[in-house]
């Protein structure tokens, strides 16, 4: 049961980074979308930046918790790496994908979510045992709030959304 919460916890953490959007990339020129994934992914980071030390603060991580929340951020950070790039190459490639492609680049997507997710939980088991009671109730009712917001919102992303987007996997 304990495995299932945490698994779900993560899960829920990494829904909310699919339902954030910023203004749209260009969907055609590759120039163009280029130069527009800058600021995005200055974007993109920062908001995973904002919600690693919106988590921090909130879940209160003492001094003696900061090796497994280092751990659990960097592994956020490199999630949303990932996600971005792949939506990234989706994009780009959108308009010259056959159906075939598509669905081939939705399975790398989709099976990257699941990789990230997988090692998100990894990262977070040791850090939510290392919590006090008072801390993994912060940290379940944290993590609810968030995936309820989230799995709304995350359902109802167009077909190929914008790279920064897909920013990060973020509790």
């Amino acid at each position: 049961m304990k495995r299932t919460l945490v698994a779900l916890a993560a899960f829920c953490a990494l829904s909310p980074v699919f339902a954030q959007s910023s203004a749209p990339a260009a969907a055609s020129a590759p120039a163009a979308q280029a130069a527009a994934s800058a600021p995005a992914a200055s974007k993109r980071e920062a908001r995973v930046e904002e919600r690693i030390a919106q988590l921090h603060s909130s879940l209160k991580i003492t001094p003696q918790q900061e090796e497994q929340w280092s751990r659990f951020a960097d592994v956020m950070r490199d999630n949303g790496r990932t996600m971005a790039d792949l939506y990234r190459q989706r994009i780009a490639q959108r308009d010259s994908m056959s159906a075939l492609d598509d669905m081939k680049q939705y399975e790398q997507i989709t099976q990257a979510n699941a990789d990230g997710t997988k090692r998100l939980v990894e990262a977070f088991e040791p850090l939510y045992t290392s919590l006090s009671p008072e801390q993994k109730k912060l940290a379940d009712t944290s993590f609810r709030s968030d995936h309820g917001k989230a799995h709304h919102t995350a359902h109802r992303r167009p077909h190929a959304a914008p790279a920064d987007a897909a920013s990060t996997t973020k509790p």
